[in-house]
């Protein structure tokens, strides 16, 4: 495929998916109107939301959007952890040095010029309404930082391999020409130049597209992707290199078979609802006016003057009008009946709506203090079984890919130190995964704490009916050293099991010798004792 092809491919994908972006356009309208930019070009200044009667909608999409950041990753906390790939066991050296890389990688994430809490909260809100938010993790453009962006759903298009991976995404994008030459100097067009003496600021159409190698250049000498930023006003390839691994990360939150594009079960199910709550919210708004400002029936020509309604005001009618024949000026009786049952229906549409952007699922079951263990395992696991529907996909298609990439790319920019650095343990579990900090999480390692504890309840009952239980059923000191590690406790709190190993040993060997030192102590004392006793016989 050359560079013409790959261009006419990309443009059939965008023109193929107008109806998905007129849904798009649709749920951006009732729950993200800032968004709401797909099919339509919004004017700076356009007031959002004009079409809207009630709010309800945004602020569920806005609350979850929060919540996601807020919980999976937490500024105040260490939200990630590397571990050795595939649970694999490694000694305390290993586990010291990914701790220490983890520290690493957070402030390289964190840093002002990456623009992590940005691109991340922007994403955040794009997956609670469209289901797949388009982030880039790159270097800067003087490789001293990370950089992340979030892109626009409207912007990027892209297609998966018979394996699920994304072989192809393609970014529109229009950078000025003066934006141009400074990302690419001499290699822009000989058009783009002369625009910068008198249009500088005068938009290129262009397109960055990443490609799986094999679909566009064998010649990548082994790395798996081509990243091309390619002129499509003046059709020229402004740059193109072999990279090992993709800028993109596009998490799925729900995908439906045959589609490489998701969707937000939260939208798509509180969708219609949200239409019929807007409906709802007119008509209640307007028997709401009707009801305090009712309509107002006036006999023709007996009225002399505008209908003066406002406080204090005057309404001139003529003096000769009978009224017998009724009023000149009455007002229009209306049936109010239905304003209560119209209420509890919208009542009932924003707690579906609530219930569709998983709300009631978001807290942590309470622990009232006279439950037992056995009852709080229960709620958790009730949470836990609530919460993986809406936790799962984020943990490993979104903080776990832009964690993989990023540990990547330091790892490739040398950050980490050398390969030869990373301990053996590390290299033999073949490299590093990571596991997450969030309510799901900390709910199901917390329940290692918990079974440790129902295990000595145990252990001790069955030595109360049968002293003759063989205490040593489980092996404390592992099991001990699990649950540690469950609820959060640092590596370098703990020893490894070698070192515990040689000083429970030095404790047996100590105990030993004072032991015999008593034992040599009681036979001194009783020498002594008899000697003196000897003594005092010989005295006699």
């Amino acid at each position: 495929m050359n560079i013409k092809q790959l261009e006419e491919y990309c443009s059939h994908l965008f023109s193929d998916r107008l109806t998905y972006m007129s849904l798009c356009q649709e749920i951006a309208e009732h729950f993200y109107p800032e968004r709401a930019e797909i099919t339509v070009r919004k004017s700076h200044g356009r007031e959002f939301a004009s079409n809207t009667m009630t709010s309800y909608p945004i602020l569920v999409r806005r609350e979850l959007g929060d919540q996601i950041g807020q919980m999976l990753r937490p500024t105040n906390k260490m939200w990630k952890r590397m571990v050795p790939k595939g649970g694999e066991k490694v000694d305390n050296e290993g586990l010291r040095w990914l701790e220490q890389q983890n520290q690493v990688m957070h402030k390289a994430m964190y840093a002002g010029p990456a623009n992590f809490s940005r691109a991340t909260k922007e994403a955040d809100h794009d997956f609670a309404t469209f289901g797949s938010p388009i982030i880039s993790c790159t270097l800067n453009r003087a490789a001293d930082n990370l950089l992340y962006r979030s892109w626009h759903i409207r912007d990027v298009v892209w297609i998966e391999g018979e394996e699920g991976e994304d072989v192809l995404v393609c970014r529109k994008w229009r950078p000025t020409a003066r934006d141009l030459y400074i990302t690419f100097g001499d290699r822009v067009s000989s058009k783009v130049r002369r625009m910068l003496e008198k249009r500088p600021f005068e938009r290129v159409r262009c397109y960055h597209i990443m490609v799986a190698a094999d679909l566009y250049s064998e010649d990548a000498k082994g790395r798996p992707y081509w990243s091309i930023f390619y002129d499509c006003t003046h059709k020229e390839i402004m740059q193109q290199a072999a990279v090992w691994m993709m800028d993109y990360i596009i998490p799925r939150w729900q995908t439906v078979s045959g589609s490489q594009y998701a969707f937000s079960p939260a939208t798509i199910t509180a969708l219609p609802e949200a239409r019929m709550l807007q409906a709802m919210a007119f008509t209640l708004l307007e028997a709401g006016e009707k009801a305090t400002n009712p309509p107002i029936i006036a006999t023709e020509d007996v009225v002399r003057s505008d209908v003066a309604l406002y406080a204090g005001g005057i309404t001139w009618v003529d003096q000769e009008y009978d009224e017998k024949l009724g009023a000149s000026l009455r007002t229009l009786q209306t049936d109010l009946r239905g304003l209560p049952f119209g209420a509890e229906q919208a009542q009932e549409s924003r707690e579906l709506i609530a219930q569709a952007f998983y709300l009631n699922k978001l807290t942590l079951p309470q622990r009232a203090p006279e439950m037992t263990a056995y009852e709080v395992g229960q709620r958790v696991q009730e949470y836990i079984r609530g919460a993986l529907p809406l936790f799962e996909p984020m943990e490993h298609s979104y903080n776990g890919k832009l964690c993989e990439i990023t540990f990547e790319r330091l790892f490739r920019a040398g950050v980490f130190g050398a390969p030869d650095n990373v301990p053996r343990s590390i290299k033999a579990a073949g490299g590093v995964e990571f596991e997450f900090e969030s309510p799901l999480h900390d709910a199901i390692e917390e329940q290692k704490g918990q079974k440790f504890q129902e295990a000595k309840v145990l252990v001790a009952e069955a030595l109360d009916l049968d002293p003759n239980t063989p205490r040593h059923m489980i092996d404390a000191q592992a099991a001990l050293r699990e649950a540690l590690i469950g609820i959060g406790i640092p590596a370098t709190w703990m020893r490894s099991k070698d070192d515990v190993e040689d000083l429970v040993a030095d404790d047996l060997q100590n105990q030993s010798q004072m032991a015999q030192l008593e034992q040599d102590q009681i036979g001194a004392d009783i020498a002594a004792k008899t000697a003196q006793a000897s003594q005092a016989m010989e005295r006699l």
